[in-house]
């Protein structure tokens, strides 16, 4: 939904005609992705559709564009945090020890989700923000690199003697975010 509200501010309503500004998962929903979650553990939902004609620096604002998606989850995961602070804090109550682990689930699957979209390998979010970076030529070299985008994130993703690339690149970022965000509620992490 960030996708397609800051599309939509940036002067693109393709989202919004498509009723993708929309906080219900339903419209955001990819019958191919859901499935892969479902079986392999990773999924992806629809793509927010945009016409970069519509937008007045189609480069720069694809990039935030892109940005809008990863940064959304780091914020949430922020707000939820500072819930899980404020309002749940060492109550025995059972109730407010399922949502202590609801809100912690959600705060890690929004770092994980928000970090691992930044990383600059096509199809992820990542990609579209380094190429509204570069200059316009180093930018249409970039885009060459599309075209292989499933194979690097392949090769990033395929675990390889029990670990994938991935766990040794961002593993250490989510963590320090995973120590930072996840209150610690007697002696351990919630």
């Amino acid at each position: 939904m960030a996708h397609a509200w800051v599309a939509d501010r940036l002067g693109d309503p393709t989202a919004r005609l498509k009723g993708r500004i929309s906080l219900n998962p339903l419209v955001h929903i990819d019958l191919s992705g859901l499935l892969f979650l479902l079986f392999f553990g990773f999924g992806w939902g629809k793509p927010v559709l945009i016409d970069p004609y519509n937008l007045k620096n189609p480069r720069k604002d694809t990039a935030i564009i892109a940005l809008a998606g990863p940064l959304s989850n780091i914020v949430l995961a922020i707000i939820l945090s500072l819930i899980s602070r404020i309002l749940l804090s060492n109550s025995p109550l059972i109730v407010v020890n399922i949502l202590r682990i609801l809100t912690t689930t959600m705060i890690v699957y929004n770092i994980g989700l928000g970090i691992f979209n930044l990383i600059p390998i096509y199809p992820l979010d990542g990609f579209k923000i380094v190429g509204g970076l570069l200059p316009r030529e180093k930018a249409q070299e970039w885009q060459g690199l599309e075209r292989m985008g499933f194979f690097f994130l392949l090769a990033l993703i395929f675990p390889i003697g029990g670990s994938s690339m991935l766990d040794y690149f961002i593993r250490p970022i989510m963590n320090f975010f995973y120590y930072l965000l996840i209150p610690i509620v007697s002696g351990g992490i919630v």
